[in-house]
């Protein structure tokens, strides 16, 4: 793992976003500003505008140089979440390469995610899937998974519990001033998230 493999992850999760950015714009139209992901392509094109610096990093500090550039170009809250995401797993990071060192990794940069945000799953946001994709993740790893069974469960969890956002009640963002109406919708950062960590497991499995 390196500021090439961070890149390509970055290459992916963009094109994700990309395709599917009218659906993500017409769910946050519905229950929010209806600016989601305009600020999170914003963010993806400056990223992908710096990638020789990122690929020239090892891996901790091409995430460093990844947040900081999000938190520079992402408006919204997104902005300082995914600073908080990105930071988190440098952080936590190590020179191990295995499976659970990043199942680790991921956790921290989650829960560095739900201390900026102050919230957590049943919230009717990004942590609904982040949450439990790290808590599956971290099991999984920990009970011995391989990397390909891995990449195979993360996508399945994080589809799940997106779905799962639409009978939620919103309590964090514009849509908590909806009531009961937020009810009905998929969330549109766990629809975000959800397809960039699909898109990160599909590139990764490519080797």
């Amino acid at each position: 793992m390196n500021g090439k493999t961070v890149m390509a992850c970055i290459d992916a999760a963009h094109a994700s976003l990309k395709e599917h950015a009218d659906e993500i714009a017409s769910l946050d139209q519905a229950i929010g500003d209806g600016d989601h992901i305009i600020n999170l392509l914003r963010g993806m094109d400056a990223l992908v505008a710096m990638r020789v610096a990122i690929e020239a990093e090892a891996f901790a500090p091409a995430l460093r140089l990844a947040a900081t550039k999000v938190l520079s170009t992402v408006g919204g809250s997104s902005g300082p979440l995914f600073f908080s995401m990105l930071t988190g797993m440098a952080k936590a990071s190590s020179d191990d390469a295995g499976v659970r060192a990043f199942a680790q990794a991921f956790a921290a940069g989650v829960e560095a995610v739900g201390q900026r945000g102050k919230t957590g799953a049943g919230s009717k946001t990004m942590m609904d899937v982040l949450i439990p994709v790290a808590g599956h993740f971290t099991a999984i790893a920990d009970a011995g998974a391989s990397k390909q069974d891995v990449l195979e469960a993360l996508p399945r969890v994080a589809e799940e519990n997106m779905l799962a956002t639409r009978d939620m009640l919103a309590t964090k963002g514009r849509a908590s001033f909806l009531g009961e109406r937020s009810r009905g919708h998929i969330d549109p950062g766990a629809r975000s998230s959800q397809l960039m960590i699909a898109a990160v497991c599909a590139r990764l499995a490519q080797g």
